[in-house]
């Protein structure tokens, strides 16, 4: 074989290597969902790839199988294509054995290097940047080949299989996507330029409402804007007036004897037609949906999907009302600052770099935004102010302050007991924990 055909299958085998590294690398870096897309597209190949990489080892044996004997080729061809014209220039200036021996060496260099830089770098890097189009492209001569050489395949995949079986290794890869997963891939996007934040976040809420609880949406008690149901028509009109609602819970004598609940709508239509407002009139009263304190938002959804409602009281393990929650809630917890206006965010960033808080913004929110670790005794409040009240172990009072992870946490403002804001400043305390 002259230097010139020898040269020319040096390149034939490098590409033939080339496209065993890129059909590897594209397959396992192909993702599922982009498959799954362009097969919704109308590419069959696609669906494939898709086959293929549920079971894929018959398809890497024969990649396997053919980037082997190339290389092995290579290094055979190379040997023979480069050693001679080497040896003889080196034989001029020393022994030829010596000769011999480095134009060996060097041939083998040349060789692997251009092996390693055109049959397995830059195909890899193709398939990395592009696996689904690059893995529909090859996927087809790929069967032809496992066709081709199926008896040979099959034995290696065999011993394959059991030395995986005897060392307890999983067979098939795990393709179930996880919310760590979601989750990840959208702060990646959101790294990238592809996803804003407030749509990050919004993601992030989605998957909170498994663990945030009710309470964290809820309103708590002592806002919540309730009628007797004997209130004469004045009454109503005046308390509708002061604090406008959609819905509103009836009670008997207290908060904690509700009997249902009366829509805003209602009353409303009542007023334009100049009818009296009477509490007691039947088809007024709605049944009201009652839900446990330690439910999370995500079972309050399913609670008002399933009872066809938008409006839920919220009672304690001994029955008293703590709050009420509205579909409407849930939703803000979700959308975030999407739907927050400006002046009713529970956080505010001050120019000076510290936090305004209200005391019954949800833990959860607060660590997020000030990228803090788990607080000390998570599992035994919902919201700032609870944090501090465990934290202090009695209610606080206004300048007490709490020193944890680098950050100082004083209370601002409190309304009988009930602690309205907290000023988060940086204490220079970096990695500290304590009182």
């Amino acid at each position: 074989m002259s230097f010139t055909q020898s040269l020319l299958f040096i390149v034939l085998l490098i590409a033939i290597s080339a496209f065993f590294s890129v059909a590897e690398i594209a397959l396992a870096a192909s993702r599922p969902l982009r498959l799954r897309q362009l097969a919704n597209d109308g590419d069959a190949r696609a669906l494939l790839v898709l086959r293929v990489q549920e079971q894929p080892g018959h398809y890497f044996t024969a990649v396997q199988i053919g980037v082997n004997a190339v290389a092995i080729l290579g290094g055979i061809v190379g040997e023979g294509l480069f050693g001679p014209p080497l040896a003889a220039l080196l034989r001029r200036w020393m022994p030829e054995a010596t000769a011999a021996t480095l134009a060996f060496g060097a041939s083998v260099l040349v060789v692997t290097s251009l092996f390693v830089v055109f049959a397995d770098l830059l195909p890899k890097r193709l398939g990395m940047a592009e696996p689904e189009r690059v893995a529909v492209r090859v996927i087809g001569p790929m069967q032809a080949f496992l066709r081709a050489f199926k008896p040979v395949v099959w034995v290696y995949s065999r011993c394959a299989d059991l030395m995986m079986r005897l060392l307890g290794l999983p067979m098939q890869r795990d393709d179930r996507i996880t919310p760590d997963d979601i989750l990840a891939l959208a702060e990646a996007g959101t790294q990238a330029g592809l996803i804003d934040r407030p749509g990050q976040q919004v993601i992030e809420n989605v998957f909170e409402l498994e663990t945030r609880p009710v309470s964290s949406a809820m309103t708590p008690r002592d806002r919540i804007a309730w009628l007797r149901h004997d209130d004469p028509d004045e009454v109503v009109r005046a308390r509708i007036a002061a604090e406008p609602f959609s819905t509103y819970p009836v009670c008997k004598d207290g908060l904690d004897q509700v009997i249902g609940c009366v829509d805003a709508k209602d009353l409303f239509l009542r007023v334009l037609r100049g009818q009296p407002i009477r509490l007691t009139d039947d088809g007024l009263l709605h049944k009201l949906v009652v839900v446990p304190d330690r439910l999370s938002l995500s079972e309050v959804l399913h609670q008002f999907r399933q009872q066809h409602e938008d409006f839920a009281l919220i009672v304690s393990e001994y029955s008293s009302v703590v709050g009420v929650i509205t579909l409407n809630d849930v939703m803000s917890t979700v959308m975030g600052e999407l739907v927050t206006p400006q002046d009713e965010e529970m956080i505010v960033r001050r120019d000076d770099g510290s936090w305004l808080i209200d005391g019954l913004t949800p833990m959860q929110d607060v660590l997020r935004t000030l990228s803090l670790a788990a607080p000390p005794h998570a599992g035994e409040y919902d919201t700032l102010a609870g944090f501090l009240m465990v934290m202090l172990r009695r209610v606080p009072r206004r300048t007490d302050c709490v020193q944890w992870d680098g950050h100082r946490f004083e209370v601002m403002d409190v309304d009988n007991y009930r602690i309205d804001q907290v000023l988060v400043t940086r204490d220079g305390m970096a990695g500290a924990r304590k009182l």
